[in-house]
């Protein structure tokens, strides 16, 4: 096979890869919609699409993470939600990001550590949207709940990364 024809495989299995990680994290969070998953306070949730960002962060690189985090906030806020749930998850999912990046990269923390970060500041970068709706700060009395919830949430799928990422090869480090 030639060199061009083997980029152009490459780049398929990119794609296609890329692809299936934005399928896979859309169907958690319709799973999740389905499911209800109740911790004692409304709103609360499992985050099981947070999964997929913690696993790209891990797997692969910042740029896919945030890639199909975003992508798939856009898709399921539209088919499942509507244009306030973009907005708060838009908000909790980059600051998230933003924290579990940078935590990962200053190797403080390990994977659940980071996952905790990530389920913490997802809620705060919700609540601060809610602050803002509501025009009233009245709303942080919620934060003690929501600091549990994301520490809760957040270690549980950092337990199940951890797992999943020990019997699964980084990519590019074995041939498909």
């Amino acid at each position: 096979m030639s060199m061009k024809n083997n980029l152009k495989v490459s780049h398929v299995t990119y794609i296609t890869y890329l692809g299936m990680m934005i399928a896979v994290a859309m169907i958690l969070s319709y799973v999740e919609s389905l499911v209800p998953f109740y911790f004692g306070a409304p709103g609360i949730k499992l985050g099981l699409a947070n999964f997929v960002m913690v696993f790209m962060i891990y797997q692969q690189n910042a740029k896919e993470a945030l890639l199909i985090n975003f992508l798939r906030i856009i898709l399921v806020g539209f088919l499942f939600g509507n244009m306030s749930s973009i907005l708060y998850s838009l908000a909790g999912g980059l600051l998230s990001f933003i924290v579990m990046y940078l935590s990962k990269k200053m190797h403080i923390f390990g994977i659940c550590g980071v996952s905790i970060l990530g389920g913490i500041s997802h809620n705060m970068g919700q609540l601060v949207v809610a602050m803002f709706v509501v025009r009233t700060f009245g709303v942080a009395y919620y934060l003690p709940v929501l600091l549990i919830g994301g520490l809760i949430t957040g270690l549980l799928i950092g337990i199940v990364t951890e797992e999943i990422l020990k019997r699964i090869p980084k990519r590019g480090t074995q041939s498909l």
